[in-house]
């Protein structure tokens, strides 16, 4: 099976008489309450999902990926993984020092504080986001949290509790376990926080082709105000799995973590995580993890060649845009379809939130029924309160 990224897929779940004795500890400590942002992000290093990662990044390895798209070590390395806290909440801090954080005031994990530093968040929107144009949901975050960062590694004591989704909470160990138990060596992972359409489950299909199996790992962390709830697309993907894939061939499990819009640098720290859940290629499709018309269309497949297959170590399956060509009768892209725009059943996103708003099924080549069934549903919902 595929190593984890660094080599070593990362526990930091605490258990035994470590966890006990950080416990009993833990009420004489300052205390930090998380927001569900960094709630998710102690998650994902807890469970190994950000390996190598251990905790929050220090300052060598933030400016690091913000100038080099590498930790301080070399290893690749795109998108910033840090706490931010206030002034006045740093001035309660010192280094060295072990600080409780909390979520709802109950403690879920220990940081092992080695520094605060300040960072220069100008210079990180430009570096990641490419753009310091508040309308960037990542700037806007920026812009909203504390200007001081907290480096250290993580001990998770209670792991925070999930709710919804439970037999979908899948760790990397667990999917690992999974696709060993299934004999499967080329694993495909597909990204996604929108449900899925006949363009996606088109080029879902193409790789399936050359891939023993697909994890479907759509992202339940913190994303837009106005993206698809999590619920009504996990719904959207049971409807589509259970009518047009073979059980034997996917994996639907959730990805805790929260989306950062970030474009290129988003693909690869996505892809990595893949990679560390198990996962040997990873589809790259138009405009991934973008927002806006921030990025280019095809910024998130370019950036795979700024580094050697080697050092990403998951293979990125690049798919150009797709839709239903009418003369050929099939899903098409401009790599094998010679027909004109003209002949292709393609709509906005726009115009298919208006035909769901009015209950009405967008044409079958562009979404299945069940699919559309459910989001149609959904919509009705607030207007029945």
């Amino acid at each position: 099976m595929i190593a984890p990224h660094g080599g070593t897929l990362i526990n930091r779940i605490v258990e035994g008489k470590e966890r006990d004795a950080l416990l009993e500890n833990a009420p004489a400590l300052p205390r930090i309450e998380l927001d569900a942002w960094a709630i998710s992000d102690v998650e994902m290093i807890g469970i190994g999902g950000f390996s190598p990662l251990e905790g929050f990044m220090t300052k060598a390895d933030y400016e690091s990926v913000v100038n080099t798209r590498r930790l301080a070590n070399g290893l690749v390395w795109t998108i910033p993984v840090t706490l931010a806290v206030d002034e006045a909440t740093a001035g309660r801090l010192k280094a060295k020092h072990d600080v409780s954080l909390t979520s709802h005031g109950s403690v879920v994990a220990v940081l092992h504080l080695e520094e605060l530093y300040t960072p220069d968040k100008q210079a990180e929107a430009e570096g990641v986001l490419k753009t310091t144009d508040a309308a960037h949901p990542g700037v806007a975050r920026l812009q909203a949290v504390g200007p001081v960062y907290l480096g250290g590694r993580l001990s998770v004591v209670n792991r925070p509790k999930a709710t919804t989704f439970l037999q979908y909470r899948l760790d990397p160990t667990q999917t690992r376990r999974i696709f060993s138990e299934r004999g499967w060596k080329r694993v495909v992972a597909f990204q996604t926080r929108n449900p899925i359409h006949r363009a996606h489950e088109y080029i879902q299909k193409c790789a399936l082709e050359i891939c023993d199996g697909m994890l479907l790992h759509p992202i339940v962390g913190e994303t837009k105000g106005d993206d698809v709830p999590a619920a009504v697309r996990m719904k959207s993907y049971e409807a589509l799995l259970a009518g047009y894939y073979p059980k034997d061939r996917v994996v639907l499990a959730v990805n805790p973590a929260s989306m950062r819009y970030g474009g290129p640098r988003e693909a690869i720290f996505h892809a990595l995580i893949r990679k560390n859940y198990g996962c040997t290629h990873f589809i790259v499709g138009r405009d991934h993890a973008g927002v806006g018309k921030f990025y280019g269309t095809y910024d998130a497949q370019k950036i795979f060649d700024d580094f050697s297959p080697e050092e990403i170590g998951i293979a990125p399956l690049c798919f150009e845009n797709t839709a239903y060509c009418t003369v050929c009768g099939s899903m098409v892209s401009s790599k094998t379809c010679p027909h004109p725009p003209e002949q292709h059943v393609s709509l906005s996103g726009t115009k298919v939130r208006e035909l769901l708003q009015a209950s009405t099924p967008p044409p079958p080549e562009v979404s299945r029924p069940e699919v559309a069934s459910v989001l149609i549903e959904a919509m009705r919902q607030p207007a029945a309160k």
